[in-house]
């Protein structure tokens, strides 16, 4: 009964967090975008009006995923990243495809650009999850098929190309790895090629070659390929330690591009200064953590597992998109979770919260996926860990 309260209150608590998170988003994305959309799409209200269609689009999916069984998920993990595998090829054939910016990111589907990436980053986590948890069970075969399905994804995005969501996705996969049955010589192994090939995948296109060289040294090419990280610099300059107040940054006015979407981080410290950077890290360390507390507080591994997934892929997006706008990473195309506009990354990332208390209603006395040291699952082991 303690438990159960303590995981109660965690979650009312993660709620609050979400909520501010969302509500501050909003608001930053009316205030970066309301010029540009005045002049651009005729409304100032343009992006805030999208914005608020795609949140009341993803609150649905994550009430619709909340009440799901987290195992017919599961169960269909392999099923599930085939098809989102299946729609991020399509962005690599001409007429389905949008190009923005040399980038073959996106599918036309009416009323938004759809990006499967932001969903292939979680139907890759199921999948992970499933292969690594019963990978001592599976067959040479098996292992090498169920593998192609993790793999595929991957390199669809260097394709397209989106090094971004590449390097995030490959990332959630060594993350679940490490927490999962994964025997610890083939991790250590497959981390260690996996590095190397990472490394020969950045060298290997002039453009991230040109990207690294300008993160290092962005004066080098100021109104070329540094001007946009040029601007965010000065947009934190001018914000100082208060900011230049709410809807008065600079630097949106058509001087920072992507002000509303991937730097909207620069338009919250010129705005807001640093207390308005400083508190939208500590939302999202509070995200992090109270996020953790709850995945350590399952007594499911596999559900823990999950949770601390969701939580590892959207913090770590959060902080990649805050190292490119400060200077600290080279520019990847990421935006700012719950914060950024953009419709597929706020519908995909509300659709894992949705899984999120999926995963806490897991009663306490299910029996548990069985210790990662052990090879080998008890018959019915893993369908006994989600039985509500």
């Amino acid at each position: 009964m303690i438990e159960n309260n303590k995981l109660e209150k965690l979650s009312n608590y993660f709620l609050i967090n979400v909520f501010f998170l969302i509500l501050f988003g909003v608001i930053m994305v009316f205030s970066a975008s309301y010029m540009y959309a005045t002049e651009n799409m005729g409304s100032s209200y343009f992006f805030l009006a999208k914005q608020l269609i795609f949140i009341v689009l993803g609150l649905l999916l994550a009430l619709i995923f909340s009440r799901m069984k987290v195992l017919f998920l599961y169960k269909h993990a392999y099923k599930l990243n085939a098809f989102f595998g299946f729609l991020v090829t399509l962005t690599l054939i001409p007429g389905l495809r949008v190009v923005i910016k040399g980038s073959k990111r996106w599918l036309n589907i009416g009323f938004m650009h759809l990006q499967p990436g932001e969903f292939v980053k979680y139907s890759l986590m199921f999948a992970a999850i499933k292969y690594f948890e019963n990978f001592n069970n599976y067959t040479p075969k098996q292992r090498v098929i169920y593998l192609l399905g993790l793999i595929y994804p991957l390199g669809v995005f260097i394709l397209q190309p989106d090094f971004g969501t590449f390097f995030i996705s490959a990332l959630i996969i060594g993350f679940i790895a490490y927490l999962s049955a994964f025997p610890r010589k083939y991790f250590y192994s497959v981390l260690i090629l996996g590095m190397i090939g990472a490394f020969g995948i950045l060298i290997s296109a002039p453009y991230r070659v040109k990207r690294l060289l300008t993160f290092l040294d962005p004066w080098k090419d100021p109104r070329g390929a540094g001007f946009q990280v040029i601007q965010s610099f000065l947009a934190f300059a001018n914000g100082s330690f208060f900011g230049q107040g709410l809807g008065n940054s600079n630097e949106k006015l058509f001087y920072l591009p992507e002000a509303y979407n991937d730097f909207i981080f620069s338009v919250i410290g010129e705005e807001l200064g640093f207390l308005g950077v400083l508190i939208t890290i500590l939302m999202f360390l509070s995200f992090i953590f109270i996020g953790f507390k709850m995945a350590i507080s399952l007594k499911s591994k596999v559900g823990g597992i999950m949770v601390s997934a969701i939580i590892f892929v959207i913090g770590l997006q959060a902080f990649m998109n805050m190292g490119v706008v400060l200077g600290v990473l080279p520019t990847k195309g990421l935006n700012l979770p719950f914060i950024s506009y953009g419709g597929s990354s706020m519908v995909a990332n509300l659709g894992a919260l949705g899984l999120i208390f999926a995963c806490l209603k897991i009663q306490p006395g299910d029996s548990r996926v069985p210790n990662s040291r052990q090879p080998q699952y008890q018959k019915g082991a893993l369908k006994s860990v989600f039985n509500s």
